[in-house]
């Protein structure tokens, strides 16, 4: 059985440009977020059970993202009812990837909530990305183009790197003065011998 390792990070922490290096060195990665975004959009049970608990949040049968962020980002009660909605069906499909790609040592789970959601606990090891609040704060906004105080608001309902490296394994500096390439190698070494 492969080793299946959580990589996590708050928002703008960049851990899906840490995935992509892991990907490059030939290291599965399941993306949580893509395929939560996926099944928010394409599974007809969620798509209802997500009509039901928030109101028309699809048009033309696709999901007005913006909408629901704007329900749930701020609303911490709202946010956890998503959340029960939609993990069940990521963690799922997670377990449909494992089994596909039982072949190769290491497997990785990218998730921005994996502590918050529960599913650390199913990881044998566990990647946190870390980067300065600020810094967070502008790659944000620049990729998304919102304002700080939306940054802010997402960031409040996520973990503080603090809390979250608490339970990681491994740290991976992501502050854009450290390079992150020889960090990788050097925790893909490290799993190798585990």
């Amino acid at each position: 059985m492969p080793i299946i390792v959580g990589l996590t990070g708050g928002i703008g922490s960049g851990k899906s440009t840490i995935a992509q290096i892991f990907v490059g060195m030939g290291i599965p990665v399941f993306n949580s977020d893509l395929k939560a975004k996926h099944i928010l959009n394409n599974n007809t049970e969620v798509k209802e059970l997500i009509t039901k608990e928030f109101g028309a949040v699809y048009f033309n049968n696709k999901l007005d993202s913006v909408k629901l962020a704007t329900l749930v980002f701020t609303d911490k009660e709202a946010l956890d009812k998503l959340n029960k909605i939609v993990h069940p069906k990521v963690k799922d499909a997670f377990e449909e990837w494992v089994n596909q790609n039982s072949s190769a040592p290491i497997l990785i789970k990218e998730a921005a909530i994996l502590i918050e959601s529960g599913a650390a606990k199913e990881m044998d090891q566990i990647i946190s990305v870390s980067a300065p609040k600020n810094e967070r704060v502008r790659r944000v906004i620049e990729r998304d183009g919102v304002s700080e105080t939306k940054v802010l608001a997402r960031m409040a309902n996520q973990l503080s790197d603090e809390e979250r490296i608490t339970f990681s394994n491994y740290i991976i500096n992501n502050d854009g003065n450290e390079l992150v390439i020889p960090q990788v190698v050097s925790i893909i070494n490290q799993l190798k011998k585990d």
